[in-house]
């Protein structure tokens, strides 16, 4: 049993250390010229809020990963751009990231002359919430003036696409 879990150590050692080396092969012949447009982004990768940021490419003419650092810190982006460097951070056109408050601090600062795009999904869910809010308060007046609440259970309805609205829907 022994000799077994030796020789599985070894093989696993070995493996890391193949897989280690590609990767600093790679990070050598890495070629970052012409990175105009980056994403910022971060995925949970274990339970209890443990994060790694990613930053990766979004040109329309290549997209890959280009970074990942552990946690979702300040720190950890400004170590992003202190590895991209000064200036092909003055070379980014378009950043797209979410809308925590510290990514955008970071983005100001260091790239502060790219478009910076808000992603969809946060924006979307900042409307959605909105919408909702006006919603209920309107019924909730409606209500209260003696109207038909006409807007209960319509928030769907509200944030549904039009061409994706049924016949009984769109009446």
């Amino acid at each position: 049993w022994k000799e077994t879990a030796e020789v599985f150590r070894t093989s696993w050692e070995s493996v890391f250390r193949s897989v280690e080396m590609a990767v600093e092969w790679g990070r050598a012949h890495q070629d970052l010229s012409g990175v105009q447009a980056i994403g910022i982004d971060e995925i949970a990768w274990k339970k209890g809020h443990k994060y790694l940021t990613l930053v990766y490419q979004i040109d329309a003419h290549c997209k890959r990963l280009l970074w990942i650092g552990k946690e979702r810190k300040t720190k950890t982006l400004l170590r992003f751009f202190r590895w991209f460097g000064a200036e092909r951070s003055r070379q980014l056109r378009y950043i797209c990231s979410d809308m925590w408050k510290p990514y955008l601090k970071v983005i100001a600062k260091k790239a502060g002359q790219a478009v910076h795009v808000l992603d969809r999904f946060h924006i979307m869910a900042h409307f959605s919430k909105a919408l909702n809010e006006v919603r209920a308060g309107e019924v909730k007046e409606l209500k209260a003036k003696g109207y038909e609440p006409v807007l209960t259970k319509s928030r769907w309805l509200l944030l549904k696409r039009p061409e994706h609205l049924t016949d009984a829907q769109e009446s």
